[in-house]
C-alpha cells in the first residue's frame, strides 16, 4: 500500500500541487466488484482546500487516472455502517449518497480517522459522523493534546519529501565517485566530514576578504552624501533667486486671463445684441402693411400675409435666458402685442363684412334657380376667400379667440344662406315630383288616378279589405269577386289599365331621376364646402401622424375649452377632423330633415318609390364612405339611408299585411289572385331597379319574406273559397308563380320557384282526377268487382264463371255507353272545366290536353282488365282511343 501512495503522490497529485494524507482500497457495493482508491488530499498552497478524490486504474494500461473529486466542505454524512463490529462498508453523503466497501476494516477507520482530523483542522464544519468508534474521534481528546496530534498530523505530512531534480542528479553524482559508500559507510563518512571542513574553511575566507571590500564601499557612500549636500546647497540658493519671478509671471497671467476674460464677454454681448437685432426687428414696410394694408386687392393681402409672417416670426423667437429681463425687449414684445391684436382685429373685422357681403350676394342669384333643379354654385366665394387661407392660419395660431369668433360668424351666415338656398331647392323637387304649383305647396296630394283605384278596390271589397300602404299598381288590380260585377271591373280596368300602367312608369321614373339629381347636387355642394373649411380654416380632414408635444396638446385643448363653454357649447373638441365635421353639421343642419321630408313625400306617392330611393341612396353613400367614411356627408346620407331602408321594410310589410287582408266573393270565380299579379310587378319593378345595386341583399330578404307570404295567402284564400275549387286556385296561381320566377330568374328563389312548379303539377292532377272522376261509372264499379275478385285469389281467366261477372253482364254495362254518350259526357266536363278556370292564366288546354291522357289511361286499363279476364270473347267497349281523342278534339274546337 505504501508503493501505491508514493506512485500515486508522484504521478496524479504532485502535478497539480497537493499532498496525499490517507488512501483506501475500495469498490461500490451491491456491483461489479472494481476496485478503485478514495484518496483524503490537501493543497499545497494557501489557503489549503481539503478533497476526497476517486483515483482507478486505466482500463488501457498500469497507470492511475484521476476520476472523480468531491470538496470536503459538501460532505454532509459519513456512515460507517457498525461502531462495534467489524464491517468494511461506509456511506459518504456528498450531493448523493455514495456506498462502498473497503478492503479491510483497518483501512476503512484509518480513512475515516483522517477525515475527521481535516475537518477539525482546517474545516471546522458539522459533518455527522454515524456509527463511528468514539476511539477514532477522540473526542475526549484535551486541547493540549490536540495539538500534539495536529503536530502529528504535520510530521505525517511531512513524513515524505520528494526530491526535486537538482538533489537527485547531485545525490547520483556523490554516489558513482563514491562506489564503496554502500560497501564502507565508514570510509565514505569521513570522506564527506574531510569534504565538508574544507568548504567551511573556504567560506571562512570569502567572509575576511568581503570586509575589506565592505569598508572601502564605505567610504565611497561618505563622499557620495557630501556632494549631495553641496548640491542641495546651490539648489537653495537658485530657489530663492527665480522666487520673485514666479511671483511677476503670476500677476502676468492673472492680467492676460482678465484681458481674456474681458474680451470673450465682449464677444458674447455683441452676439447677443446681433441675435436680439436680427430676430426682433420688424422692417417699417411689415409695419406699415399691418396698420394700413389694404385687404380687398391680391397685392394687398399677399403684403400683409407676408408681415403677419414676419411679425410672428418675430414673436415666436426663442429669447435665450436672460433677455425677457431686458427693458428694449419687453418694449419690443409689447409693441408686437400691440400690432397682432392691432391687426388680427381689421382682420377679423373684414373677414365678417366678407361674409355679410357674400350672404346678400349670393340670395341675389337664389331667384335665377327658383325654377330649376340646381343648387347655387358657391365656388366664386370660395375662390375669394381663400386668397386669406394664409391669414386665418396666422390668425388661428396668434389669436384663437377672433379665429373661433370667425368660425362662428361664418357658420351662423352660411347656415342662413344654405338653408334658404336647400329648401327652396326641395321645394322645387317636391313641385317636380308632384306636379302641383309652389302656391299650392300640395306635396302630399295624391294623383287622381289612385283615388280612382282605391274607390274601386273598396266597391269591390269593402273598406275592411282594401289595400292599404301602396298607391302603386298594387291598389289598381282587384279581387274580382262577384259575377255579377266581373264586367264592371273589367271594363274599369280596360278603361284605366293602359293609362295606370303607363303613367305609374312615367311617374317612378320622373321620381327617380329628380331623386338622382337632388343627391347629385347635394354630393358636390358638401364635398366643395368641406373641401373649403379644410382649406380656409386650416384643418385636416385626417388624422396628423405627429409632431405636437404634450404641453402643446394641453394648451391647445385649454384655449379649446374655455373657448367652447364661453361659445355655450359645453365640450372640447377632439381633433380637427371632428371639428370639421361640427362645423359642417350646423351648417348643413337642414339637409337631413328635408331630405327625410322628401323622401316621406316620395314613399306616399307611391311606396315602391323607395325601391329607387335605397337603390340611389346606397349607391351614394358607398361613394362617400369610400372618400371618407367619418365625414359629414357620409354620416348624413347613412342616417337617411335608414329612414330609407325602414320606408322599404314597411312597403314589404304592407304588401304582405294586404296579402293577409285579401277576401274573396263567395259567388264568383277566383282566377289569378290579385297579390299574386302584385308580386308579379313588383319582382319586374325591382329586378329592374336593383340590376347593378350595393343592396341587392335586401332585396333578397325581402324576396323570401314577400315569396313566403304569397304561398300561405294563395292556400289560405284556396281554402276558403266555395265558388272556384281549390285545386284550380292553387294550380292557376301557383302556375302564375312558377312563369314568373322562371321568367324573371331570381336566383334566391330557385327553391321557390321549384315549389311553385311542383305545387302546380300536384294540384292540375288532383283537379283533373277529381273533374273527371268516373266518365263511365257503371262500367267502373262493374271492373272494381273483378279486381276485388281477383284479390281475393280467383285467377284471372276464371273470373267470367262468376255469376255477377260473367260475359253476359259484361255486354249489358258495355251497351249503355255508346260514343254518343261518352262525348256527351265529355262535353258536359269541358264546360264545367272552363267555367272553372280564368281567361288570364289560359290552362283550360293544358287541363283538357291532361283530362284527354287521364281518360285515355282509364280507357286502356278496362280493355287490358277484358282481355285479361275475358280472353277469347271478343268483347270490346263501343268507342276507340281514336274516337275519345276526336270527341275532345271536337268539343276543344267547338268551344
Amino acid at each position: 500500500m505504501t508503493a501505491i501512495k508514493h506512485a500515486l503522490q508522484r504521478d496524479i497529485f504532485t502535478p497539480n500541487d497537493e499532498r496525499l494524507l490517507s488512501i483506501v482500497n475500495v469498490c461500490k457495493a451491491g456491483k461489479k466488484k472494481r476496485n478503485c482508491f478514495l484518496c483524503a488530499t490537501v493543497t499545497t498552497e494557501r489557503p489549503v482546500q481539503v478533497n476526497v478524490v476517486k483515483v482507478k486504474k486505466s482500463d488501457k494500461g498500469d497507470f492511475y487516472k484521476r476520476q472523480t473529486a468531491w470538496a470536503l466542505r459538501d460532505l454532509a454524512v459519513v456512515d460507517a455502517k457498525d461502531a462495534v463490529k467489524e464491517n468494511p462498508e461506509f456511506d459518504l453523503h456528498f450531493d448523493k449518497v455514495y456506498k462502498w466497501v473497503a478492503s479491510s476494516t483497518v483501512e476503512k477507520n484509518t480513512f475515516i480517522s483522517c477525515i475527521w482530523k481535516l475537518n477539525q483542522r482546517y474545516l471546522r464544519k458539522k459533518i455527522d459522523f454515524i456509527n463511528v468508534s468514539s476511539q477514532l474521534l477522540e473526542e475526549s481528546v484535551p486541547s493540549g493534546e490536540n495539538q500534539s496530534v495536529a503536530g502529528g498530523d504535520e510530521e505525517a505530512v511531512d513524513e515524505y519529501q520528494e526530491l526535486n531534480a537538482r538533489k537527485e542528479q547531485d545525490i547520483e553524482i556523490m554516489m558513482e565517485g563514491c562506489e564503496y559508500a554502500i560497501s564502507n559507510a565508514e570510509a565514505f563518512a569521513e570522506k564527506l566530514s574531510r569534504e565538508l571542513q574544507v568548504l567551511d574553511g573556504a567560506n571562512i575566507q570569502s567572509i575576511m576578504a568581503s570586509e575589506k571590500q565592505v569598508n572601502i564601499l564605505m567610504k565611497l557612500l561618505d563622499e557620495a552624501l557630501k556632494e549631495v549636500d553641496q548640491i542641495e546647497l546651490k539648489l537653495s540658493s537658485y530657489e530663492e533667486m527665480l522666487q520673485s519671478v514666479k511671483d511677476q509671471m503670476d500677476q502676468i497671467s492673472e492680467s492676460n486671463h482678465l484681458i481674456h476674460l474681458s474680451n470673450t464677454n465682449n464677444v458674447k454681448l455683441l452676439s447677443e445684441i446681433e441675435f436680439l437685432v436680427n430676430h426682433m426687428d420688424l422692417a417699417k414696410g411689415h409695419i406699415k402693411a399691418l396698420q394700413e394694408g389694404d385687404l380687398t386687392s391680391s397685392r394687398g393681402i399677399e403684403a400683409c400675409t407676408n408681415a403677419a409672417d414676419a411679425l410672428l416670426q418675430c414673436m415666436n423667437v426663442a429669447l435665450r435666458p436672460g433677455h425677457d429681463m431686458l427693458h428694449a425687449v419687453k418694449q419690443q414684445q409689447q409693441r408686437f402685442s400691440d400690432l397682432r391684436e392691432q391687426f388680427a382685429r381689421r382682420l377679423a373685422s373684414h373677414l365678417n363684412s366678407v361674409f355679410v357681403q357674400q350672404g346678400h350676394d349670393q340670395s341675389s342669384t337664389l331667384a335665377q334657380h327658383s325654377a330649376e333643379l340646381t343648387l347655387p354654385n358657391h365656388h366664386p366665394f370660395h375662390r375669394d376667400l381663400l386668397r386669406y387661407a394664409k391669414l386665418m392660419e396666422w390668425l388661428k395660431n396668434t389669436d384663437y379667440g377672433k379665429y373661433e369668433g370667425l368660425t362662428k360668424n361664418y357658420m351662423d351666415y352660411l347656415s342662413r344662406l344654405y338653408e334658404r338656398e336647400i329648401k327652396d331647392f326641395f321645394e322645387v323637387a317636391k313641385i317636380k315630383m308632384t306636379g302641383t304649383t309652389r302656391e299650392g305647396k300640395k306635396f302630399a296630394t295624391l294623383p287622381r288616378k289612385e283615388s280612382a283605384v282605391k274607390q274601386e278596390t273598396e266597391s269591390l271589397h269593402g273598406s275592411s279589405g282594401k289595400l292599404t300602404g301602396s298607391t302603386s299598381s298594387l291598389n289598381k288590380l282587384s279581387v274580382q269577386s262577384s259575377g255579377n260585377r266581373r264586367s264592371q271591373s273589367s271594363s274599369l280596368l280596360d278603361m284605366g289599365n293602359m293609362s295606370a300602367s303607363d303613367l305609374d312608369v312615367a311617374d317612378r321614373t320622373k321620381f327617380d331621376k329628380i331623386f338622382e339629381q337632388v343627391l347629385s347636387e347635394l354630393e358636390p355642394l358638401c364635398l366643395a364646402e368641406q373641401d373649403f373649411i379644410s382649406k380656409f380654416f386650416k384643418l385636416q380632414q385626417h388624422q396628423s401622424t405627429s409632431g405636437t408635444t404634450t404641453n402643446e396638446v394641453e394648451e391647445m385643448d385649454g384655449v379649446a375649452l374655455s373657448r367652447s363653454y364661453t361659445s355655450g357649447v359645453p365640450q372640447t373638441i377632439s381633433s380637427e377632423k371632428d371639428m370639421i365635421r361640427q362645423m359642417m353639421t350646423k351648417i348643413f343642419r337642414c339637409i337631413e330633415p328635408e331630405l327625410n321630408n322628401l323622401i316621406a313625400l316620395g314613399d306616399k306617392i307611391d311606396s315602391f318609390n323607395s325601391l329607387y330611393m335605397l337603390v340611389k341612396m346606397s349607391h351614394h353613400v358607398w361613394t362617400a364612405q369610400n372618400v371618407d367614411p367619418a365625414s359629414f356627408l357620409s354620416t348624413t346620407l347613412g342616417n337617411v339611408l335608414v329612414t330609407v331602408k325602414r320606408n322599404f321594410d314597411k312597403c314589404i310589410s304592407n304588401q304582405m299585411k294586404q296579402m293577409d287582408e285579401v277576401k274573396i266573393s263567395k259567388k264568383s270565380k277566383v282566377g289569378i289572385l290579385p297579390f299574386v299579379a302584385e308580386f308579379e310587378e313588383f319582382a319586374a319593378l325591382a329586378e329592374s331597379i336593383f340590376k347593378n345595386a350595393e343592396r341587392r341583399g335586401d332585396l333578397d330578404k325581402a324576396y323570401t319574406k314577400l315569396i313566403r307570404a304569397v304561398f300561405v295567402s294563395v292556400e289560405k284564400v284556396a281554402n276558403e273559397s266555395q265558388k272556384t275549387p281549390r285545386d284550380v286556385v292553387m294550380m292557376e296561381n301557383f302556375h302564375h308563380i312558377f312563369a314568373t320566377l322562371s321568367r324573371l330568374k331570381i336566383s334566391c328563389l330557385e327553391a321557390e320557384k321549384k315549389e311553385a312548379k311542383q305545387k302546380y303539377t300536384d294540384h292540375l292532377q288532383s283537379y283533373v282526377i277529381y273533374s273527371l272522376g268516373q266518365p263511365l261509372e257503371k262500367l267502373n264499379h262493374f271492373f272494381e268487382g273483378v279486381e276485388a275478385r281477383v284479390a281475393q285469389g280467383i285467377r284471372e281467366e276464371e273470373v267470367s264463371y262468376q255469376l255477377a261477372f260473367n260475359k253476359q253482364e259484361l255486354r249489358k254495362v258495355i251497351k249503355e255507353y255508346p260514343g254518343k254518350e261518352v262525348k256527351k259526357g265529355l262535353d258536359n266536363l269541358y264546360k264545367k272545366v272552363d267555367k272553372h278556370l280564368c281567361e288570364e292564366e289560359n290552362l283550360l288546354q293544358v287541363v283538357w290536353h291532361s283530362m284527354q291522357d287521364e281518360f285515355i289511361r282509364q280507357y286502356k286499363h278496362f280493355e287490358g282488365l277484358i282481355a285479361r279476364c275475358y280472353p277469347g270473347s271478343g268483347i270490346t267497349m263501343e268507342f276507340t282511343i281514336q274516337d275519345i281523342l276526336d270527341y275532345c278534339s271536337s268539343i276543344a274546337q267547338s268551344h
